[in-house]
């Protein structure tokens, strides 16, 4: 019996950003230096596949530092924590590397400018995601106040409107950002904000490459964790341009029924997650299907983040 034929359409850019880059490498390193095991507070980045890997490799992800023995390796993850987590670090005289994105650690200096200038910030953001525990934890309690929708925008009720500033979580919608900052900049004129968006340039690409591909499928796959933020983001963004969207982790995820009847697939990855997992939703559907890759142009992207200091020339 023949397979029916399925046209895949790959996103580009997709996957893996230099942040998610640079968060497992420290990791990885950090056991090539000290041996295992090395700690990690929270999961080093939000993919099962990633973690589980690096698991094998020697790493103990834990809630908090105080499942840290005294004297061991520990790494802050990729997402950012507040301030008082590397000085718990240092009062106990634990050996931590900060894996925080660099883009995020720039949030976090924005944060603190603006509260030095008077301002109360209004943070765009997702409740109880670690970017945003990380982010508010860089300012004095109640200096910071969480937006979670363009409702929140339209209602919340400063104590002083004319002293305000605004930043936002880096993975977010852009479109849904851009509405809750017009809203924002609409009722209080003088709020001042980043001179550019604090969304990322991997989470804008990844997202403006599935609005380039969305039209064109009868339905598209994210792979990615439930928990990874930009990629729950790129599910919403092909539904928003009409076509129908699963989150998966791997292939072995896939639900076949739901791909019944379908001709043009789209396949792209969120930021925290491997190619080695797009090549194996690819290959668990060519078991299935007469698989066409139809490749797809996108940006390029050449970003790289520095190590910190100590690791470079391990």
């Amino acid at each position: 019996m023949s397979k029916p034929p399925l046209t895949l359409l790959i996103a580009a850019p997709r996957g893996f950003c230099a942040g998610v880059d640079r968060a497992i490498r420290i990791v990885e390193l950090a056991l090539e230096r000290f041996g295992a095991p090395v700690y990690v507070r929270h999961e080093i980045v939000h993919n099962k596949f990633v973690v589980d890997g690096l698991k094998a490799k020697g790493a103990i992800f834990v809630p908090e530092l105080d499942s840290v023995p005294d004297g061991a390796p520990v790494v802050f993850s990729a997402h950012g924590v507040p301030k008082a987590v590397p000085e718990r670090a240092q009062a106990r005289g634990l050996n931590y590397l900060d894996a925080t994105c660099p883009l995020v650690s720039k949030v976090h200096r924005q944060a603190e400018r603006l509260i030095e200038r008077g301002r109360h910030i209004l943070f765009v953001g997702h409740a109880g995601h670690p970017e945003v525990i990380g982010t508010i934890g860089q300012v004095p309690e109640g200096r910071m106040t969480l937006i979670e929708t363009a409702q929140d925008a339209e209602t919340i009720l400063p104590a002083d409107p004319g002293a305000l500033a605004f930043l936002t979580q880096t993975t977010l919608s852009v479109d849904d950002t851009a509405e809750i900052v017009a809203i924002l900049k609409r009722r209080f004129p003088s709020i001042q904000g980043p001179r550019s968006e604090d969304i990322c340039y991997a989470t804008s690409n990844r997202q403006a490459a599935v609005k380039a591909i969305a039209r064109r499928c009868d339905a598209m796959l994210v792979i990615g964790s439930p928990n990874s933020s930009n990629s729950v983001r790129l599910v919403e963004v092909a539904e928003r341009e009409g076509t129908p969207a699963r989150l998966v982790g791997r292939g072995a995820d896939l639900d076949f029924e739901w791909l019944a009847g379908i001709a043009t697939l789209g396949i792209t990855a969120g930021a925290s997650a491997p190619e080695l997992l797009v090549r194996e939703v690819v290959e668990a559907l060519a078991a299935r299907f007469a698989v066409t890759e139809e490749p797809v142009e996108g940006v390029e992207e050449r970003m790289t983040f520095k190590l910190p200091s100590g690791l470079e020339a391990a």
